[in-house]
């Protein structure tokens, strides 16, 4: 295709301007539109898309003629606001960050929504595309014969500052596991392909964020648990976070084990929090573990650097959006990460953290 794909960016705070860089490297698109509320998120967004107009709305944003899809990394709570009124006005091909939703009250909506939306959603899932993790995914059926225990740990840094810290309270984040977590609870349900019948979580805030104060309001996040999901298939999968441990090599690890061996993935966190003193920051691994015979190996798998340059993702939102591009530019096709997939995901988390607040199973 000849054409250049032209798009409409619908925020630009940390996630936005990781996307702009990596709609950047991608050839024949162009980001023209762009609405962003924040001023001083707005110049930085100017830097890097010199060539977009910035307008003063989503209305307007709509209103202008040089759009072919559109991109939502606007704030948890905005989502469903958005996602209904461009449903309304102009349902270009959407990318939309996770979480799809924060309140509950608004699955019936995005439902009828997303059942009439004439072009495709597609959900970003950045884990599924992090180099490791897809090689995990492509290798495990056949590693382990069928994967009966997954487990993912997740041992990283706090939440960020973000405008207005909005992500330091449950109501404009979904909670952590719809948050944090709804990316895990996707991969979950990728890797199992069964579905998710129970869940029991145990959470609490134990550390982070206690000693901060806004309007009046003490974040009431969670920064660490455990949640286990059982699934139809009778597989099982747990999952462990810790928002105070980035002090280790690796952020994530994936475990995936059935009756014929077991495969692993070990993911770095972002680059530029690793110390210069400390050399290369680490590269990815994948451990793969038959158990007959016993060869365990050891894969490196080894990120571009303009693609760990352009995000905290290990390059993942450049595939994502390579993906959502063919996307765009073929009809009639359809999205990798749909709108149910978004949808189970956060319904997950939910489930998670109300599981985590009432101390008992909770039933999907």
């Amino acid at each position: 295709m000849n054409k250049t794909t032209r798009y409409g960016l619908i925020g630009c705070g940390m996630m936005g301007q990781e996307h702009l860089k990596n709609i950047a490297l991608l050839p024949k698109t162009a980001v023209t539109v762009i609405f962003e509320p924040d001023a001083a998120m707005r110049e930085i967004a100017r830097r890097l898309a010199p060539q977009a107009r910035f307008v003063n709305t989503l209305e307007d944003l709509l209103a202008q003629d040089a759009l072919d899809c559109l991109v939502i990394t606007s704030p948890n709570f905005r989502h469903a606001e958005q996602m209904l009124e461009i449903a309304a006005k102009r349902p270009l091909p959407l990318l939309v960050e996770k979480p799809l939703l924060t309140d509950p009250a608004d699955i019936p909506r995005l439902k009828n929504v997303a059942a009439t939306y004439p072009a495709p959603i597609w959900v970003a899932m950045e884990y599924r595309y992090m180099p490791p993790i897809a090689e995990l995914l492509k290798r495990a059926p056949d590693i382990t014969g069928g994967v009966r225990m997954l487990s993912i740990r997740e041992h990283r840094f706090p939440f960020l500052q973000k405008v207005d810290n909005w992500n330091r309270f449950n109501d404009q984040t979904g909670g952590t596991f719809v948050e944090k977590c709804c990316h895990f609870f996707d991969l979950m349900r990728l890797v199992m392909g069964s579905k998710p019948i129970r869940i029991m979580a145990s959470a609490a805030q134990s550390v982070n964020h206690l000693d901060e104060c806004y309007g009046g309001a003490v974040p009431d996040i969670i920064d660490n648990g455990y949640v286990i999901v059982d699934f139809e298939g009778g597989q099982r999968a747990m999952l462990e976070l810790c928002m105070f441990a980035e002090g280790a090599r690796f952020q994530e690890t994936l475990s995936a084990v059935g009756v014929a061996g077991k495969i692993e993935a070990f993911v770095p966190g972002p680059t530029r929090f690793w110390p210069g003193d400390l050399g290369p920051p680490p590269i990815p691994v994948v451990e793969i573990s038959p158990r007959t015979p016993k060869r365990p190996t050891i894969l490196e798998i080894p990120v571009d650097q303009t693609l760990l340059a352009a995000g905290d993702h290990n390059g993942a939102t450049f595939y994502q959006h390579r993906g959502f591009l063919e996307l765009v530019q073929t009809p009639g096709a359809r999205p990798e990460v749909s709108f149910e997939d978004g949808l189970w995901a956060v319904e997950m988390g939910m489930a998670a953290q109300l599981s985590a607040s009432t101390r008992r199973a909770v039933d999907l």
